[in-house]
């Protein structure tokens, strides 16, 4: 049996004899019926020669860094610049150098691996401009049904989008989550991150949820590069909102079968200066493909749709 690092390569002998002797990087065989050559191997007479060399080709570079031990800003991996940043590229397992780990919250010694393949390739690829449409209002505004004619819409102009519906999150990824002031928190700073992984890779990812708490918003805004979270405002009354009631959820909440329910006994908190604002037209009700159409105009005129 000859090993090289994990790779083995078993021969049944022929006889007894076969392994007699053994040299450095030489094994004595016989000639055996196994796949040798195909796993790099030369079979010479009795002999079985390896040769196995490293890679020539480096495919990727890591790049680490270490903040001052504190959780970096996460835009793009180059992170903050102001933050002081000493940084050192090691190539692949060279073993030359010994990354620097840095510390992210609860995790530590964690390195950034940076891909030869970045967003601006990938949204060269895509044709458009990686960013998050992110729709608040209180429930019964129609953000979901608003998503899905911006989805719809932009699927028409070739466009790739994915949605990030909070109650669909709340079936999966944020199951484990209450309705109770912190879990809400948490519940829009995980698909603020979900989110920034679609910018990144060069999608239009379209978030509608409640997120009733301006903090939380502006802290998704703020985790994103300058122009890649594009607040839109269903400006919809709560007594609106409140006759439509399409899950029948505010007549729960007002038979107090629901706490915390935003709205009722649970404030939402509106945009100061969210990019779009969708609201009705003197009483009258724009239909969803309207207000999905103000939204692409938006892109169009901002060159999201292009890369």
């Amino acid at each position: 049996m000859t090993v090289v690092g994990n790779n083995a390569l078993i021969c049944r002998p022929q006889s007894e004899s076969c392994c007699a002797s053994m040299k450095l990087g030489v094994l004595k065989l016989p000639a055996c019926n196994c796949k040798a050559k195909s796993l790099g191997f030369h079979i010479t007479g009795t002999e079985v020669k390896t040769t196995f060399l490293p890679p020539v080709r480096k495919t990727e570079t890591s790049r680490t860094v270490h903040i001052n031990g504190k959780s970096a800003s996460s835009h793009q991996p180059g992170y903050n610049s102001n933050d002081e940043i000493s940084a050192i590229d090691f190539s692949g397992f060279s073993g030359k150098s010994i990354p620097l780990t840095s510390t992210n919250g609860n995790s530590t010694n964690i390195v950034w691996h940076k891909c030869s393949v970045e967003k601006s390739d990938r949204q060269e690829l895509l044709q458009q401009r990686g960013c998050v449409i992110w729709i608040t209002g209180l429930s019964g505004s129609g953000k979901s049904t608003v998503a899905c004619a911006l989805g719809r819409g932009l699927h028409a102009r070739g466009k790739l989008t994915y949605i990030l519906d909070g109650d669909n999150v709340r079936h999966g990824l944020n199951r484990d989550l209450s309705f109770a002031a912190e879990d809400r928190a948490e519940n829009i700073r995980r698909i603020g991150e979900v989110a920034k992984l679609f910018v990144d890779a060069g999608v239009i990812c379209i978030a509608s949820l409640i997120s009733p708490y301006r903090e939380e918003r502006d802290a998704c805004r703020a985790s994103l590069p300058e122009g890649d979270f594009i607040e839109v405002f269903m400006d919809v009354p709560l007594h609106v909102c409140e006759a439509r009631d399409p899950k029948g959820l505010y007549k729960l909440a007002r038979a107090g079968k629901i706490k915390g329910f935003t709205g009722i006994d649970d404030p939402y908190e509106p945009p100061l200066k969210s990019e779009i604002v969708l609201r009705q037209n003197q009483g009258l009700c724009d239909s969803p493909d309207d207000f999905a159409d103000v939204v692409i105009s938006y892109l169009d005129k901002n060159g999201y749709l292009k890369a």
